[in-house]
């Protein structure tokens, strides 16, 4: 009889500790997003990894820069040269200056692409409201959870938020994926 009371109550730990380890970026990117559309900046912190998210962001965008700005130069090689130089530089800077919680915020909330020549939208944009934004949600990997925010208004167009666990339980924004691979 002690033997299945203890089998039992060892299979109930095993499963909550599951569940709670399978649930909790769920819970992390709806405590992100409620943070975000309240302007609550200390609760932003809490889910955000600045460092990680600027080196990731940076990236990004200097990727999609290289990308613009090869086919805008449509042939002339030195423009995209050039253009190759300066763009790292410029995304590092308006990266480093501008990344804030109150940007993060206003990009959560209005669910804003960042651009090469705009990285972050400006503190005052408006949320969208609840029901024009759609919300999905993928594992990545063990460790990697992505949140993407798609506006009603432009279904193709979704904002994809990278998050990485931190801890057991602990989950924190890292990074912005924003040329999604279709297959994922």
């Amino acid at each position: 009889m002690n033997r299945k009371i203890i089998t039992g109550l060892l299979i109930a730990v095993v499963a909550g500790f599951l569940f709670v380890w399978i649930a909790s970026p769920f819970v992390a990117a709806q405590g992100l997003i409620r943070a975000a559309r309240t302007g609550d900046a200390a609760g932003l912190e809490r889910y955000v990894d600045f460092p990680a998210f600027r080196t990731s962001l940076k990236d990004e965008l200097n990727a999609r820069a290289r990308i613009e700005i090869r086919d805008r130069s449509k042939g002339d090689v030195g423009l995209a040269a050039l253009g190759a130089l300066i763009a790292p530089s410029l995304v590092s800077g308006a990266v480093d200056n501008f990344v804030t919680p109150q940007a993060i915020a206003a990009m959560v909330r209005s669910a804003e692409k960042p651009e090469p020549e705009r990285p972050v939208p400006p503190a005052d944009t408006p949320a969208v409201p609840k029901e024009r934004l759609h919300q999905s949600w993928s594992y990545r990997g063990l460790n990697k959870f992505a949140v993407a925010l798609t506006r009603q208004d432009r279904p193709d167009d979704s904002l994809v938020l990278l998050m990485t666990r931190n801890g057991l339980f602990g989950w924190k924004l890292s990074g912005v994926d924003l040329t999604p691979d279709p297959m994922e």
